[in-house]
């Protein structure tokens, strides 16, 4: 079948077109249900390609009844015969003459992002000598992937100041084709900055007097178009360093965002913007002080309590056995109880459960003159529930369903005095 023409490589500003179907072909979705993809001779729509997503808009067109369509595009992807393909709920046959209208908002907001990921991978390389390596347009922001040692906030903002003088000066953006020998001539000569791994013309995109890059995507046609470009981030990956970025209305509605955050911590907090570091820190400070006094008071009452626990019970055949549940403490509180309870009589072991839910987190431990293991015991235990856990010979645990947790209490209390039986205690 022969290529679709594609109208977006000689006008990105094309918001209206018109065509025919000239493939239909059915398949099925994620949920198994019929999505139609349709094969015109000409088309506006830009498939997902070089980390740009596709676009989106409407096909109207009428069937042979006459009944006039206006049917949503929710997918465009180009097969490996260059054959590009519209994925849409209604078909439409072969040869019915279609009206292609943009989502021009979305082809817009592409365009100024990927413009500007060319302005900024053009900076890195006149600048530092960093080369791109990949890029991802996502929904609020997009990212570069660079071959570069870690990045300095100073450095980083040096190259998204350069960026936006370059954007304030208009430079022209143009399209042009190349032939496959005129493109390697100028990948030679350092003008190109990759070359794609196909044959025949391709597209170049020239930022004046900065960047010649080849690329099949949608693009502005100057830099000024672009409307500012703002670096949000960066983070090391594997192969370098990731930078995060928004450029035109994005850049807007992240300053709006990022505002409205600051105006409702600044309230909550009840200070003015230059005060808002000082106060963070204090409270981080305080929180920390807090949490230690927390903890500190949580070891004092479950030392208090897990006395309390150790007196109650007597010796019975060599063995202080304190069993208890909890569904108003934290499964870490229940721990602590539980290695603080064991270790305060001689031969005394314990079996706390702490609820949270329909499950039940089960805590084993023993005070170091017992000579069994718990974390053979609990893991033996709960594999002949098909469950799994353990830990140490002081200290075990793991977790059951709500309606075992009797039947898990009951098989590591024999097994504790069946371990002592064997090693001759009464």
């Amino acid at each position: 079948m022969t290529p679709s023409e594609r109208l977006y490589y000689s006008d990105s500003f094309l918001k209206e077109f018109t065509g025919a179907v000239t493939d239909v072909r059915e398949r099925a979705d994620s949920r198994g249900e019929s999505i139609w993809q349709l094969a015109l001779n000409q088309s506006a729509f830009y498939p997902t390609s070089g980390g740009q997503p596709f676009d989106m808009g409407t096909l109207n067109g009428a069937p042979p009844d006459g009944t006039l369509l206006k049917i949503p595009i929710e997918q465009v992807e180009e097969d490996e015969d260059g054959t590009v393909w519209h994925f849409v709920r209604t078909p439409l046959p072969v040869g019915t003459r279609v009206e292609g209208q943009i989502d021009w908002a979305r082809r817009f907001d592409h365009m100024q992002q990927h413009t500007g990921q060319h302005l900024l991978s053009a900076v890195f390389w006149r600048e530092l000598r960093v080369p791109t390596i990949s890029f991802h347009l996502g929904e609020s922001t997009s990212t570069i992937d660079l071959t570069s040692d870690p990045l300095t906030q100073p450095g980083l903002e040096r190259m998204e100041w350069i960026a936006n003088e370059i954007i304030g000066e208009d430079r022209p953006v143009t399209v042009r084709t190349v032939l496959r020998g005129e493109a390697e001539e100028m990948l030679a000569a350092g003008e190109l900055r990759k070359l794609p791994d196909r044959e025949g013309p391709m597209r170049v995109i020239d930022i004046a007097d900065l960047d010649h890059n080849a690329c099949g995507g949608t693009h502005l046609r100057s830099t000024g178009q672009i409307g500012g470009l703002l670096v949000r981030g960066f983070e090391k990956v594997s192969r370098g360093v990731r930078v995060e970025f928004v450029c035109g209305l994005r850049g807007i509605r992240a300053a709006r965002t990022d505002s409205a955050i600051l105006n409702e911590t600044l309230a909550m907090l009840s200070t003015g913007a230059p005060e808002l570091t000082a106060s963070v820190a204090r409270l981080l400070s305080d929180g920390k002080a807090n949490a230690r006094e927390r903890q500190k008071l949580r070891e004092e009452l479950a030392t208090f309590q897990a006395e309390k626990l150790a007196a109650q019970v007597p010796i019975e055949n060599g063995l202080r056995l304190v069993v208890g549940a909890w569904s108003d403490r934290d499964r870490d509180y229940v721990k602590l109880l539980a290695s603080r309870t064991a270790a305060a009589a001689p031969r005394k072991a314990v079996v706390f459960s702490a609820h949270d839910g329909g499950l039940v987190r089960i805590f084993v431990a023993r005070h170091a003159d017992l000579d069994f293991n718990c974390g053979r015991i609990l893991r033996e235990s709960l594999a002949r529930l098909g469950l799994r856990g353990g830990g140490s010979a002081d200290l075990a645990q793991g977790e059951a369903p709500l309606e075992q947790e009797s039947a898990l209490r009951s098989a590591v209390s024999d097994a504790m005095r069946k371990a002592l039986k064997e090693a001759g205690i009464p």
